[in-house]
């Protein structure tokens, strides 16, 4: 039995409601999400933004539009902003984003930052210095060795603890599987993260069950997922929550109200 923290992406930078006609776009759409996710017990948001014609987007102006919809519909959700280039921006414009944001949280990815190492300096100590909790964006061993090399070499600040471990792809399509979590937990086995896992495709549930079974925390949400286990498709991310909620909570896993 463990006690978990969980975190729902909602949206994410490439789904369209062609995909699922319940994922949100906007920010009333977003909103309505967040507020319907925390009442089934996720605390906390990922929040993804997009432009006039749908497209992922790190602009300031529409993350500060969204960020004010959410405080208003869910006031007690931690939200978490992304810097993920969804192969649209540079290390530049994530610098930019965060500089013009400095949010209470964001997702930083270590294989992205990698592009400008002297740029990827600079947005850690723009972090520090605004008080943003980095979630380091890991999706395979070699971002850990990346990370593992940052920290010794002082790039992150060594208190930048918090990490999401990333099972499957989104592109090309492959589904996580529980067994994936292994090689991330191995090769992190020493370095103090706290960490999260996040999982594509249809096995979502079963792969953010083992991470918690096994000391992380998990983050659901049609970002990374829009199936039931059996392959139909979910209703909402409300209902995605709700039953994972309910799974973790029949294998004796307690919820934290962080």
């Amino acid at each position: 039995m463990a006690e978990y923290k969980l975190m729902v992406a909602p949206n994410g930078a490439r789904r369209t409601r062609a995909d699922h006609p319940q994922l949100p776009v906007t920010p009333e759409q977003t909103a309505q999400a967040a507020a319907a996710c925390f009442s089934e017990g996720a605390r906390a948001l990922h929040l993804h933004v997009r432009d006039a014609e749908g497209r992922h987007s790190l602009d300031a102006g529409r993350y500060r539009e969204a960020l004010d919809a959410v405080r208003e519909s869910a006031p007690a959700m931690a939200v978490q902003i992304t810097t993920e280039s969804a192969g649209l921006y540079n290390v530049e414009d994530q610098f930019t984003c965060l500089d013009k944001l400095r949010p209470a949280a964001a997702s930083v990815s270590v294989r992205e930052m990698a592009r400008d190492a002297e740029l990827a300096a600079r947005a850690y100590a723009l972090c520090a210095e605004a008080g943003t909790e980095v979630q380091h964006i890991l999706y395979g061993p070699d971002c850990i060795a990346q990370l593992r090399a940052w920290y010794q070499d002082g790039t992150v600040p060594g208190v930048m603890r918090d990490a999401i471990f990333v099972l499957g792809t989104y592109s090309p399509p492959v589904l996580a599987q529980p067994r994936g979590l292994a090689a991330f937990r191995d090769a992190a086995a020493d370095m103090r993260l706290n960490w999260t896992v996040c999982a594509f495709g249809r096995h979502e549930r079963a792969c953010l069950l083992a991470a918690i079974a096994t000391g992380g925390d998990a983050r659901i949400g049609f970002e990374n997922n829009i199936e039931t286990p059996e392959g139909g498709l979910l209703a909402d991310n409300a209902a995605s929550v709700a039953a994972f909620v309910q799974a973790a909570k029949a294998q004796g896993h307690t919820l934290k109200e962080c």
